[in-house]
């Protein structure tokens, strides 16, 4: 055994023998319990950046911990590979988007097995392939056929730049989340997926999920939105027709002082058609996002659009305003608006001088005051005619019988969810299968003419998508009556990509069906790992699309995902100077020389180049933007992959932020060489006997009683609490007592080559590598990954003699050991017969003797 650590031939070593044994590849076994381990796939983007790195690492360590447990573990791994940032690549560089994605996928897969990852690579998968997309395809059809697919024209973010629709969650303060351009809204048509009609079941089964951060359940539980109110016809004056509204507040009906009406309501395009003003506010309108968060901070703006609604109780007209708050695509496109009791409202009265009627007070007084703001608390109606007197409840029941008997109003359960528009103005991404007909209108791609291919050998230039100009591959006939027809050139939204990835690798080897009777031997996946910017998009859709498939026959299981672990990122310093022009030049901290205070704070930052100082900008995520990102793949090449490992799991709980430090990697490394040596030192002292337990001394019990507590710690903290951190740092803590221990006794030397075994199991997980060359060199057998995870002795914690801290009025005077089973009477006695403790009962008069079963003794005197 090599006496020093040398990680690049350990590294080497232990991954030759993986893959030539392929040691991680899954094959289902009904007689064992499984386990299905997945960390969310990455976008192939060139090469891995620290934020993978943590993500895989915490996924590899749960996967490896499981097997040795001796589950049938399944831990795949395959990539998100269609999307925008590929265009812009083509563009950037003039290669295909295919080309780029391809060379990187291979670049960073070669990056993954440097990590050590175990991987079942024969199920990689990408999501760019026809073999992969074909299948959404397939099923797109299906829930066409089933209603559950639809075109409509709508309202969307349009980014005009990108040219492109984004959802809500990719506008970000009016501008798009990747170009910066300021979003537009348009109407265009669009294909979506009738996710509202899963809406209810989506909210209920999250109490199927106490795996789940509470974070997480309670923000897709307000992204769903559950409301129960009431949907109310507004007459319009001098027309026959009405005008509907939803509204979770009934009881404040009667302080309707206007409605208002999307912009682009048909009501307010009518209107404008003779109004130039009222033409050039729509059109100022359709400049604005449709995410909400936009809606709450824009400035509201209005026009009346010269019609007034009648009143569904007293009858009387309020005006109607186009306003820029209101959303054609949110509900009906018109809202009541009640400015006494709601602040939006308020401030829109304020502005354009409308009057505010107080029609609820508080419990406790005559009237609300809204001399400055709206009251919004539910309390009492008054001003109300005979709904006076009523609380919420009371109000809400009897307002909606009354236009229920009229035919004025129904209740109605409503959900702030829509349904997902897939559709997306890009190439590269899945052609959506649908083929447009003059005479049979949108017609599915039959399932042989599956998968309607995109073309990877084309000319990308960015101006427009090769699909929508190339009439050739338009060009079709039309599977129902054989005629002349084009295909649909959308593609699909990439999370429909994502959405069900995780079944695919069950059977991705499977050409004849999406999915096969594998699924459900592996799914539900038991444990999930990605960050927590994903709570809502992605994993809100992968349930909807597990629902989906469960109810075409393709899974057995509800949802998807058993548990779920969501990693906290990845933080490092930032530096900067600013330049002539205002703006920030920034520096990656390797190019910076910082000083630090007693408490290591930095307290200042030169460049070496010139001795100058720059700007220390705080602690932010790795970015390129800022310039504070750290290259996976130096740092492997300079302190090894387990190393990097370590520091990872070592540094921060997994859901916490991790701040990056290079002082901290090479602590680890410290580390790793440290436990090297005394295994190599251990080893080349020659063989071991057995140990004999019944004849361990005093100080071997202590030992053997810590490694055995450090198994119970460590199994804990990471199989439940996920905390581990605390597991390395109770493993390094064993290192140390055995390091304190030096005994080269027969039986000392059988319980160090325990501890080191023991060790060696309990760090497996963690840093592979090492585990895999230490566990053959100390004769635990040809594989680590196969040993068992170690148990704990229940013996070996039992404690022969304990010692107990001993107090006098509070103040520690001594130590005692006394016996295990000692009663209360033997521990006040030893303790009294301290020589340290008798000094400070001298001329004392002893009032009363408190103790602590193993803990202390405190004797109170006066």
């Amino acid at each position: 055994m090599h006496e020093q650590y040398a990680p690049a031939d350990i590294e080497t070593e232990a991954q030759s023998f993986w893959e030539l044994n392929q040691s991680f590849q899954a094959v289902e076994d009904p007689n064992r319990e499984k386990f299905y381990c997945l960390s969310m796939f990455p976008y192939p983007s060139g090469k891995l950046h620290m934020g993978h790195v943590r993500n895989y690492t915490i996924g590899d360590v749960i996967a490896r911990h499981q097997r040795m447990l001796g589950k049938n573990v399944l831990q795949p791994m395959g990539w998100d590979a269609f999307g925008l940032p590929a265009e812009n690549a083509a563009i950037k560089n003039k290669v295909a988007p295919a080309k780029w994605t391809y060379s990187n996928i291979d670049h960073m897969r070669a990056q993954l097995k440097r990590m050590g990852f175990a991987y079942d690579w024969s199920r990689e998968l990408a999501t760019c392939r026809p073999e992969y997309y074909r299948w959404e395809q397939w099923l797109f059809t299906e829930l066409f056929r089933k209603g559950l697919v639809y075109k409509k024209n709508a309202i969307v973010n349009w980014d005009p730049v990108d040219q492109t629709v984004l959802a809500n969650e990719q506008v970000i303060d009016g501008r798009g989340w990747r170009s910066g351009a300021l979003v537009e809204r348009r109407e265009i048509p669009q294909w979506f997926l009738k996710i509202t009609a899963y809406a209810d079941e989506l909210l209920a089964d999250l109490d199927k999920l106490p795996g789940w951060p509470d974070a997480v359940r309670t923000m897709q539980s307000n992204w769903i939105g559950r409301s129960e109110g009431l949907e109310l016809k507004f007459g319009l004056d001098g027309r026959d027709a009405t005008l509907d509204v939803y509204t979770t507040r009934p009881d404040t009906l009667m302080g309707v002082t206007y409605v208002a009406v999307a912009a682009e309501h048909p009501l307010s395009i009518e209107a404008a058609r003779s109004n130039p003003k009222l033409a050039a506010f729509i059109e100022e309108c359709r400049a604005g996002g449709t995410a909400e968060a936009d809606l709450e901070t824009m400035e509201k703006k209005g026009m009346p659009i010269g019609l007034s609604a009648l009143h569904p109780i007293t009858g009387e007209a309020v005006p109607v305003y186009a306003a820029n708050f209101v959303l054609m695509g949110y509900g009906t496109g018109a809202v009541m608006a009640v400015p006494a009791h709601d602040q939006r409202d308020y401030e829109f009265a304020a502005k354009y001088g409308i009057p505010r009627k107080a029609v609820i007070r508080p419990v406790d007084a005559e009237a609300a005051d809204i001399s400055t703001c709206a009251y919004t608390e539910k309390g009492v109606l008054h001003h109300s005619g005979e709904f006076d007197g009523l609380d919420f409840a009371g109000a809400f029941e009897a307002i909606a019988s009354w236009v229920e008997a009229r035919g004025r109003g129904n209740r109605r359960v409503n959900f702030r969810l829509r349904d997902w528009g897939v559709s997306r103005q890009r190439y590269w991404g899945a052609p959506i299968p649908m083929v447009a007909c003059p005479s049979c209108g949108d017609v599915p791609v039959p399932a042989d003419q599956l998968p309607v291919v995109l073309p990877e050998d084309v000319a990308f230039t960015g101006e427009g998508s090769p699909i929508k100009t190339d009439p050739e591959w338009r060009k079709t006939t039309c599977p129902e009556c054989g005629g002349p027809a084009e295909r649909e050139t959308d593609t699909f939204d990439t999370f429909m990509e994502s959405s069900w990835y995780f079944a695919r690798y069950a059977c991705p080897d499977q050409g004849g069906a999406m999915l096969d009777e594998r699924a459900n031997y592996w799914l539900p996946v038991d444990q999930y790992i990605g960050g927590i910017e994903h709570a809502i998009l992605h994993l809100l859709y992968a349930r909807f699309y597990n629902k989906l498939m469960r109810d075409n026959g393709l899974v057995a299981n509800d949802e998807p995902f058993t548990r779920l672990l969501t990693q906290g990122m990845v933080v490092a310093e930032t530096y900067y100077r600013e330049e002539s022009n205002g703006a920030k030049h920034w520096y990656n901290p390797a190019e910076v020389a910082v000083e630090r205070d007693d408490r290591g704070r930095i307290v200042a930052a030169t460049l070496p180049e010139d001795g100058q100082p720059v700007e220390i900008g705080g602690i932010e995520k790795m970015s390129k933007s800022k310039n504070n990102g750290v290259d996976p793949q130096v740092m492997i090449d300079q302190y090894g992959a387990d190393a990097v490992r370590l520091f990872i799991m070592f540094a921060a709980p997994p859901d916490q932020s991790l701040e990056w430090s290079d002082a901290g990697l090479d602590g680890a490394s410290r580390f790793l060489r440290r436990f090297w040596k005394q295994c190599a030192d251990h080893a080349a002292a020659g063989a071991v006997g057995a140990l004999d337990a019944g004849a361990l001394t005093a100080d071997q019990k202590a030992l053997r009683r810590k490694l055995h507590e450090t198994i119970a710690k460590v199994s804990d903290d990471i199989a439940r609490r996920h905390t581990f951190n605390t597991a390395i740092a109770a493993v390094m803590e064993l290192m140390n007592a055995l390091a304190r221990a030096s005994d080269e006794s027969a039986n000392g030397r059988a319980l160090a080559r325990e501890v080191l075994l023991t060790a060696v199991r309990l760090l497996a997980p963690i840093t592979p590598h090492m585990a895999h060359v230490l566990w053959r060199e100390l004769g635990g057998g040809d594989s680590v990954i196969d040993a068992a995870w170690p148990q704990v002795d229940e013996a070996a914690l039992v404690q022969d003699e304990l010692e107990l801290v001993v107090q006098v009025n509070g103040k520690l005077r001594g130590r005692i050991a006394v016996a295990a089973d000692a009663d209360r009477a033997a521990v006040e006695a030893i303790a009294r017969a301290d020589e340290a403790v008798a000094r400070h009962l001298e001329d004392k008069t002893v009032v009363k003797v408190i103790v602590v079963p193993g803990k202390l003794v405190n004797i109170v005197v006066k």
